[in-house]
């Protein structure tokens, strides 16, 4: 029976570490929740073209609620602020979940946007908090906000840092945030908590939220190009990311393909989202920024002209195996990749610093040109045996043509070393551990040639 259950313990984690390493496939969940965050602080009452601002939400957002009707992959909730207490009580807390999230809901919300009196303050960061607990845990669902107000928080919260939050948790995609006539200086305050829409009179608010049902509803595709040195779309082969600007994480990625006429392909992706598109390349090429116009087929660029490098050494099994080499751009701090001899791999045109860990470091200057194969033979090492009779502290140096020399390492003191190394000038200074002082010191200077061995016997040895 104990050998039965655990043949079964076995199999439940064999299958469950195959299903950790499942395909993931990019898809956009077919169906959306939409949830309408309303503005009911007192300022909605303003004047707005023959009507207040919330008499005009009022409208407009019923209109709209009454036309998704017929779509069965979208469901609607409402939650409102500032609408319960009096502005005078200043009430930070005043938001509530009007109507929750179900089917064929669309005349509950109609009916209660028509009950709603503007009378409160604008409790935005709390609202934002609270309509986390509004979305259901369900990943068949994209969740959309729409933000619609006439005013900046009046709490003394941080709605943008709440928003990112969020966006980060994937409670919600990217907000729309809809301003009633509103101050252009309010754009800046705004755009760090969603996509900002500004309607400037009814007209432009009927726009706008039609804008923001084709950005979330209708299907968007994108195609990249990627341009070589004459900025012809003719680079491929790459993984492109389309990072979500706000939260850092990836949303779509993909290797970039063109087919035989040259054409890139073309890809669903989600036009809610502010996008980083990055083609990783060596080094990455990165377009910030990019807003993808919903419901059309849209095309991005990145400038990624292309050449190789190869790496070349015999013998370079005294190394232990291939040697790496830091691939650096000049002027620049940090590593931008670690090839190893052996290894062709693709890089952008242009000039780059190598650093070749052999010994001692080689550094060279190198550039890539379009479609071209750059080449570079790194001389064969050969192989050095120190010998000694005794332990003791030793120092190797590399020799100059001008006399000059430079520390290349310290022996590690034990009566046997071998090590690969490059070929060139080198000298030796030796003293055994028990010697009763400096002037028993050895220097030996010798020559490495490649494929050769060279031996060092101290001491007598």
């Amino acid at each position: 029976m104990r050998a039965k259950l655990s043949w079964l313990v076995v199999l439940a984690l064999f299958y469950s570490l195959i299903s950790l390493g499942q395909k993931q496939y990019q898809r956009i969940p077919e169906k959306t929740r939409i949830l309408f965050l309303l503005d009911g602080s007192g300022s909605m009452l303003g004047k707005w073209e023959g009507t207040t601002r919330m008499g005009a939400a009022k409208r407009l957002l019923s209109q709209l609620v009454d036309s998704l009707r017929s779509d069965s992959r979208v469901e609607l909730a409402l939650r409102v602020y500032g609408h319960q207490f009096h502005r005078r009580l200043q009430n930070c807390k005043d938001t509530k979940l009007e109507v929750g999230f179900r089917q064929n809901n669309h005349d509950v919300i109609i009916r209660k946007l028509r009950e709603l009196t503007p009378q409160g303050t604008t409790p935005i960061s709390y609202s934002l908090q609270e309509l986390e607990k509004d979305f259901p845990n369900d990943d068949a669902y994209r969740n959309i906000v729409i933000i619609i107000t006439d005013g900046l928080e009046s709490c003394d919260g941080d709605p943008c840092a709440v928003s990112r939050v969020l966006q980060k948790k994937r409670i919600f995609l990217r907000p729309f945030v809809i301003g009633l006539g509103m101050n252009k200086s309010f754009d800046e305050q705004f755009n760090c908590l969603g996509r900002f829409f500004d309607a400037a009179n009814i007209q432009d608010f009927h726009r706008v939220l039609n804008n923001t049902l084709e950005q979330t509803l209708k299907q968007t595709t994108v195609s990249v190009e990627l341009l070589d040195i004459n900025d012809a779309p003719k680079e491929t082969d790459v993984n492109v990311t389309f990072m979500n600007r706000v939260t850092g994480q990836s949303a779509f990625e993909f290797v970039h393909y063109r087919d035989r006429l040259g054409r890139p392909d073309s890809v669903i992706v989600d036009a809610v989202l502010l996008y980083d598109v990055i083609a990783n390349t060596i080094p990455p090429v990165t377009k910030r920024n990019v807003l993808l116009k919903g419901g059309q087929h849209n095309i991005v660029s990145l400038k990624t002209p292309q050449g190789s490098l190869q790496l070349n050494q015999r013998n370079f099994s005294e190394y232990g195996g291939p040697v790496q080499v830091l691939v650096r751009k000049p002027g620049q701090p940090g590593v931008i990749h670690i090839q190893r001899v052996t290894e062709t791999e693709k890089y952008l045109t242009g000039s780059y610093d190598l650093e070749i860990l052999t010994l001692p470091r080689i550094r060279k200057k190198v550039g890539i040109e379009q479609n071209q194969v750059t080449r570079l033979e790194i001389p064969a090492p050969g192989v050095l045996n120190i010998n000694t009779n005794v332990p003791g502290y030793g120092t190797l140096f590399v020799l100059h043509a001008d006399g000059t020399q430079k520390w290349l390492l310290n022996l590690s003191g034990k009566t046997r070393e071998t090590m690969g190394i490059q070929p060139g000038d080198y000298k030796l200074v030796f003293r055994a551990e028990n010697a009763k002082g400096s002037k028993f010191t050895e220097i030996y200077s010798f020559v490495i040639k490649s494929g050769s061995t060279k031996n060092i016997n101290l001491f007598g040895q």
